[in-house]
């Protein structure tokens, strides 16, 4: 459902009722949802955006979820600050820097989150690598982590790519093992908490792997040796997304052999009957039979018998077209008797392994925080400071301009305002004038007090959605929950977790 947000504002400065309690504790009405809890289903997720040459990632398209809002229910009004302002040091910035630059330098902490969506297809949406204990959390928007579109907790196979570029994973996959969110956003979606912070593995990389749409796998004569190769494939880091199943395979070259699993054949052909029972004839009408081979004779009317008979045939029995069956009389009791006559045998039933065969050769390349660094993290700032904010925008402006690819990240830069937006129940929201299109920004980070030498700043907001203020159908500014003591609480809940790794 694609929903375009229209928001008021107001200028830079806090409600002058502002609402003064103590930062959230860690685990203070923080929900928590596993995405990936174990290392063979993180394996399998990342497999799945690797294989089949990366054809989920490329074909992702970003998460279409903006919000709209009729002027009518616009209002002005905005954020409180609910304690001090606090500040959490990016990694690598624990001590500070003097160094400068006259370029922005795009941050290396910001990458593409991908999932499946409600609609089962692949999606994207902005997400940043934050500082915590073991440099291991992403933040982004919470309806990038949570499914508001269906009755599933998340959205599935979580992923978060920093620097992506058009099949490219320059720092590998990291894929999400537990997310976070706060309560008011887990139970009533409100807008104002829209915001979501997820553990994650340590990163991988593809070291070599194929794609078998075909497989076929040798046969194994029960279907417990079948299953026990089955289990092996699926727990195997190399072949745990493989689309695969056991087959039945009737080996018609083979009788069964007693106690061991077999099916049998009705209605055979002679030929094959023959093969098995070499004295049989077809005018011996008593002939014992092989075992795990017989035959069923039904009566029938001399009419049938008659009706049936090609010309020029054994004036006492004829085969049936398909040489599948065998009508006869013989006199019996002191007068003719007709009966139709089929041929079963019972085989050696075996089992084969059949689908899609994805073999993927996993590398881990270390913690994310390790690799590309993590912003700080700021909350209950002062509105009206500038924030850079980055990210993957995507998609047309109402007028059907489209401006940005989606394809390289893009920043924009300016002073925060106040705003809310009552049909999303958003009372404290802050805007910032910004021309992204919501299709891909979704999740972008609003980064305070930015270094561009460094590459490194304070979290201080993420993009819910865009909105076009003045009506000339352009988007012109993007809002975010405003990032108080609550956000810190579930920013504390998340930043102590350890992850570990998926090979």
């Amino acid at each position: 459902m694609k929903r375009t947000l229209i928001v008021g504002g107001i200028s830079a400065g806090l409600l002058a009722s502002a609402l003064v309690s103590s930062p959230a504790q860690a685990g203070d009405e923080v929900p928590s949802v596993i995405l990936a809890n174990t290392n063979l289903a993180a394996r399998q997720v990342a497999a799945f955006w690797y294989g089949e040459a990366k054809a989920n990632l490329t074909g992702a398209t970003p998460y279409n979820v903006e919000t709209k809002v009729v002027a009518k229910h616009v209002s002005t009004g905005g954020p409180a600050a609910d304690s001090k302002p606090g500040t959490v040091p990016a990694i690598g910035d624990e001590k500070k820097s003097t160094s400068k630059s006259k370029n922005v330098n795009l941050p290396k902490t910001t990458g593409k989150v991908f999932f499946i969506g409600a609609d089962h297809k692949p999606h994207w949406c902005t997400g940043t690598s934050v500082q915590s204990a073991y440099r291991n959390l992403v933040a982004t928007a919470g309806h990038c982590v949570y499914d508001t579109e269906s009755n599933k907790a998340t959205l599935d196979k979580w992923v978060f790519i920093p620097g992506y570029y058009e099949g490219k994973t320059p720092w590998g996959i990291y894929v999400g093992k537990q997310g976070f969110t706060h309560y008011d956003y887990d139970v009533y979606e409100d807008g104002d908490r829209d915001y979501a912070f997820v553990t994650v593995y340590n990163g991988v990389t593809v070291t070599g792997g194929g794609f078998d749409p075909w497989y076929d796998s040798k046969t194994y004569r029960t279907k417990r040796e079948a299953q026990t190769e089955l289990d092996r494939l699926r727990a195997d880091k190399e072949t745990g997304y493989s689309d695969l199943e056991i087959k039945e395979v009737l080996d018609t070259t083979m009788l069964a052999v007693t106690g061991e699993e077999s099916r049998k054949v009705d209605r055979i052909k002679w030929e094959e009957f023959r093969k098995w029972n070499p004295t049989a004839d077809l005018d011996d009408w008593n002939d014992s039979t092989r075992p795990h081979t017989g035959y069923r004779d039904e009566p029938i009317s001399e009419y049938r018998f008659t009706s049936n008979k090609p010309v020029g045939s054994n004036p006492y029995y004829y085969l049936g077209i398909d040489h599948g069956s065998l009508s006869y009389k013989k006199y019996e009791n002191n007068q003719w008797k007709y009966y139709y006559r089929t041929w079963w045998a019972e085989y050696d039933l075996d089992y084969k392994i059949e689908g899609k065969l994805l073999t993927i050769g996993l590398k881990d390349v270390g913690r994310l925080g390790d690799n590309v660094g993590g912003q700080g993290l700021a909350y209950n700032q002062k509105v009206g400071k500038p924030v850079f904010v980055f990210g993957y925008p995507s998609g047309s402006h109402p007028d059907g301009n489209y401006a940005f690819s989606g394809k390289t990240q893009k920043y924009q830069y300016g002073k925060t305002f106040a705003a809310s937006a009552a049909a999303i129940k958003a009372e404290e929201l802050i805007g910032v004038k910004s021309s992204f299109t919501g299709e891909g920004s979704i999740g972008s980070a609003w980064l305070a007090g930015y270094k561009s030498a460094r590459r490194l700043g304070y979290l201080n907001g993420v993009t819910i959605g865009v909105s076009d203020t003045d009506g000339n159908n352009r988007y012109d500014t993007s809002i975010s929950p405003y990032f108080d003591g609550e956000t810190y609480g579930v920013y504390s809940a998340a930043k102590n977790l350890w992850s570990g790794k998926i090979v």
